[in-house]
């Protein structure tokens, strides 16, 4: 086979995303222009060989350097600063960076400017420069309109949509965010930085809990990565954000092992310290699962790869009774965090530990910031979170009535999003509320179906509590099998009928029977019933 049917080949199975193929067969052609480079290292890069992809754009550079070719050598540079960044590897990146600076000089090239206003960008985020990140990615963004560089018009629009975001602005930023991802769903866009346009967007729903709009796209990831066998990164980022998805419905073991799954994705691309939020999703449905062991460690692991995981490692210290340990971290976590998309994701846990802990004005001050912010953002999930808090700022606060409204909008809301584990928390606030109003058998009708969905869904900790909520209060002393016994007996039903109805032995129902008579102080079953008829029962 000849060297131009072999690049023919190469470049057939580049177009049809194979891309081990691609790298395999580029890798062997010979001499290769700057096109068929570019094609060879997004190959090598998109099959997880990133120290081959720089040595091909290493290549590039510097055949574009022989051939007196600034601009050419220029592009190359900010492709490697591309690769670089994403593998971690900042300094270097950098370097590079300033290399095509100098190179570019005062040469006019929009394409190589838009890429290097998209590295000052990240320069100025790093820094905490929100106003000088914004300057460059519409420098960005309109150097890519004059080229007409699809992946310019794309990261431009992701980039100035995330940062309306972060500046209060988040209906507006989500617009750019679907728009950026036009370019995407067409087929304009390379596949490297779709993959960053796709990741971008879905991390930008989850921060402000656009839950919708975040399992859809989702799901469109989920299939670019399918359509495309060898691809390795952008696969672990995929991962966690199924996994979220799967958290969000209740299907914790799922998640889990998405998690687990990103985890090991990341350590294969090199990049084993963006598996920190892998590890601090999966410490908080351990959290939930009362693993709080193997959720500390989880936390822990993430922590030392430099990812915060808050709020979540709090809401565990608050599980643990380690109360004051919990508000002092969620005070700091307040006062730091000033842009209101991340307050947003530390607020529904400062509510928690604040009430909690007995801190309820500063409890009600968050849970007011909450809902403006929901308001603002007009994201449905971050609706639902903001009604809970306001719940349970409430009735601690002994607004019974006012709790109770706050509770029903989060668990209507949590219902339409389909995520069980919500929905079992709303239901029991409501069923707290309707008790603190004085209807036990309507409370107990909320708490059992609450009971019902943690246990499905092995919630441990959520379990045991409703329990021994179920347990308080019950009139005479009775278990809540007893209880369930007496409400049959009442009905008229018989021994038999009680057996087959609760799948027990008569002999069970009859100690049982025995045991409710004896702590009702009654000889009969008439007088039961209308002991269970006066205590609401019923």
């Amino acid at each position: 086979m000849g060297i131009v049917e072999d690049l023919a080949r190469a470049r057939e199975a580049f177009e049809r995303r194979e891309w081990a193929v691609a790298f395999d067969r580029l890798s062997c052609a010979g001499t290769l222009d700057a096109g068929d480079l570019t094609d060879l290292a997004t190959a090598a890069f998109l099959s997880g060989e990133v120290d081959a992809a720089v040595r091909a754009l290493q290549r590039g550079y510097a055949a574009e350097v022989r051939q007196c070719n600034p601009l050419g050598a220029v592009r190359f540079a900010c492709w490697l600063c591309l690769v670089l960044s994403l593998r971690g590897e900042m300094a270097v990146a950098g370097g590079w960076v300033a290399r095509a600076q100098r190179l570019l000089g005062d040469r006019t090239d929009d394409v190589a400017t838009g890429f290097l206003s998209l590295f000052e960008m990240h320069r100025h985020l790093a820094g905490g420069d929100l106003a000088g990140a914004e300057v460059a990615a519409n420098r960005m963004s309109d150097a890519g309109y004059r080229s007409g560089n699809a992946d310019l018009i794309a990261l431009g629009l992701m980039d100035r949509g995330r940062l309306l975001m972060y500046s209060g602005h988040v209906a507006e930023g989500l617009d750019l965010l679907d728009e950026s991802m036009v370019g995407v769903a067409a087929s304009e866009v390379s596949p490297i930085v779709a993959g960053m346009i796709y990741c971008s967007m879905i991390e930008g729903c989850q921060e402000v809990a656009d839950f919708v709009r975040a399992e859809s796209w989702t799901s469109a990831l989920t299939r670019w990565c399918e359509a495309q066998p060898s691809l390795v990164p952008f696969t672990g980022q995929c991962a966690v954000h199924r996994g979220q998805i799967l958290r969000l419905h209740g299907e914790f073991t799922e998640a889990i092992d998405e998690f687990a799954h990103a985890a090991q994705r990341y350590a294969e691309t090199g990049t084993p310290g963006a598996a920190g939020l892998a590890l601090a999703e999966q410490g908080d449905v351990l959290r939930i699962r009362g693993e709080y062991d193997e959720a500390e460690a989880a936390f822990t692991e993430a922590s030392v790869l430099g990812y915060e995981p808050q709020p979540g490692l709090t809401l565990l210290w608050s599980c643990r009774g380690r109360t004051s340990q919990a508000v002092a971290a969620v005070r700091r976590l307040l006062a730091e965090t000033p842009d209101p998309v991340r307050r947003s994701r530390v607020l529904p846990a400062a509510v928690e530990v604040l009430t909690g802990g007995d801190r309820i004005d500063e409890a009600r001050s968050a849970a007011r910031e909450l809902t403006e912010l929901s308001t603002g953002f007009g994201c449905i999930g971050l609706r639902a979170m903001a009604a809970y808090a306001c719940g349970i700022v409430e009735l601690a606060s002994g607004k019974t009535e006012s709790a109770l409204r706050s509770a029903r909008d989060a668990c209507r809301i949590w219902t339409d999003l389909d995520a069980p584990y919500e929905v079992a928390r709303s239901r029991v606030l409501i069923g707290t509320a309707i008790r603190e109003i004085g209807d036990e058998y309507s409370a107990r009708t909320e708490l059992t179906a609450a009971r019902g969905i943690f246990d499905r869904l092995g919630a441990v900790p959520d379990e045991r509590d409703v329990d021994r909520m179920l347990r308080h209060g019950l009139p005479g002393g009775l278990t809540e099998r007893e209880v369930e016994v007496l409400r049959l007996v009442a009905t008229g039903c018989s021994n038999p009928e009680i057996a087959e109805r609760l799948v027990l032995s008569e002999k069970t129902v009859a100690r049982h029977l025995s045991n409710i008579f004896t702590k009702l102080d009654v000889t009969s079953r008439t007088a039961a019933a209308a002991y269970a008829h006066e205590h609401g029962l019923l």
